[in-house]
Order: C-alpha cells, then sequence, then structure tokens
C-alpha cells in the first residue's frame, strides 16, 4: 500500500477549498504505517508476538480503500494492544479513535505515531462531521472506531462509526477480537443502508458469540 499522506497530498490539489484544519489532520499526522525501514520491522515483529501469545489472525486485507473498521469488543486496553498487532501483519494501515485523555504528556506523540486521533467525547458531532470531511477527500483512509466508546461496561453501542462511513458513503468492516479463541481480525464488509436500526442488527448478530478479554463489559444482543 502506497504511503497515505503522498497519495493525499496529491489529491488535495484538487480541492484547495479544504479546511486548513483538516489538511493538518491528515497531511501532518504520520504514523508507524508510513515510517520506511521501522515498518518492515514492526510486521515482522508483530507476527512473532502474536505467535508467542498463541494468536491467530483470521481474514485478510480489504481489497477497498476506505472503509470504518469497527474494533469489537472493546473491553481492556490490551485491545489497542492486540488491534495494532493484527494491523501489522495484515498490513493494514489504520488510523483509531481514542478519547483524548490517552493523549495527554508524555504519550501523546508515541499515541499520534501509532495512528491514533484524539476525540474529546464533548464534540463528538464535530469528530463525526470532521472524519465525513476528510474521507470525501481522500483516495485511501482507514479508521477503527470502537462502537462501544468505552471499555466500561455499556448497554447501547455508539452509533459515530456508524455516521462516518454512511455519510462518507464507505463500507463498515467487522474488526474483531476473540479472546476465547485468541483469534483476531477481519470479518464481513456491510455497506449502511441509511436504516441504521436494521443494519446494527445484522452487525451485532456477528458479534454474538464473540468474546472480549472482559465479557461482562460487552453487550452484542439488541439496545435494552
Amino acid at each position: 500500500m502506497a504511503i497515505i499522506h503522498r497519495r493525499i497530498l496529491i489529491s488535495s490539489r484538487r480541492w484547495p477549498s479544504l479546511p486548513t484544519l483538516i489538511l493538518e489532520f491528515v497531511l501532518m499526522h504520520h504514523t508507524l504505517f508510513d515510517t520506511p525501514f521501522i515498518n518492515n520491522l514492526l510486521r515482522l515483529l508483530a507476527r512473532f508476538v502474536l505467535f508467542c501469545f498463541g494468536w491467530k489472525t483470521m481474514g485478510s486485507k480489504p481489497d477497498e480503500k476506505q472503509y470504518v473498521i469497527i474494533a469489537a469488543p472493546h473491553t481492556s486496553n490490551w485491545d489497542l494492544f492486540f488491534m495494532m498487532l493484527i494491523a501489522l501483519k495484515l498490513d493494514i494501515h489504520i488510523y483509531w479513535m481514542g478519547k483524548d485523555s490517552i493523549f495527554k504528556f508524555p504519550f501523546k506523540h508515541t499515541m499520534l505515531w501509532m495512528g491514533g486521533i484524539s476525540v474529546d467525547r464533548s464534540k463528538t458531532n464535530d469528530a463525526v462531521a470532521t472524519m465525513i470531511n476528510t474521507f470525501k477527500h481522500c483516495d485511501e483512509l482507514v479508521l477503527s472506531v470502537p462502537p462501544e466508546g468505552t471499555r466500561a461496561h455499556t448497554v447501547y453501542w455508539k452509533s459515530g462509526f456508524y455516521h462516518i462511513a454512511n455519510g462518507a458513503g464507505i463500507p463498515i468492516c467487522l474488526g474483531f477480537l476473540d479472546y476465547a479463541k485468541k483469534q483476531g481480525g477481519i470479518g464481513p464488509m456491510l455497506t449502511p443502508t441509511g436504516d441504521i436500526e436494521a443494519d446494527m442488527v445484522e452487525i451485532k448478530a456477528f458479534y454474538k458469540d464473540i468474546t472480549g478479554k472482559h465479557p461482562t463489559r460487552f453487550q452484542s444482543d439488541e439496545d435494552k
């Protein structure tokens, strides 16, 4: 996969009116996935670490150039660790959204280099609108979003990931981490229909038998 920033820079000539904030949001955000030489070493390391932990990677890198990937179940800090390992092994260059509190000093630059995007939960609508606009002006972009929005127990799924995909006209990839089976990877692709209730039933059905690290914190069936 070509370096995402170079492709966006070339494309940016077609949209000079794009707000500077969004240009900086993507163009200036280099990650470990587009760091020459280091990326190759990390991919080899990811394979080794997954082997040592006894984890298997399921699925393969999607052909689509743009999509939102659900990161679920999200019940532990370990989820980011395994998500990054699997993304490296499959050579999927991802960005991921996380709460702004984990981007504090001294971890901020490390989190950004890992592909993190700081999100202020009090301004969720702004983040959704920004990402929709960013997707519409990028040739290649993969964004990972946890549907629960928190590691704590939650009954209601956050719908930000759905609104980003639906608003940008891109598919949703059902990524997963199953700690019971020690498997993680890529599930099916779903194209949002605009009927969020119907689509969420299909999405949650996929996660019904997938076990997070802390199963009691994750609910995959219909909202109660």
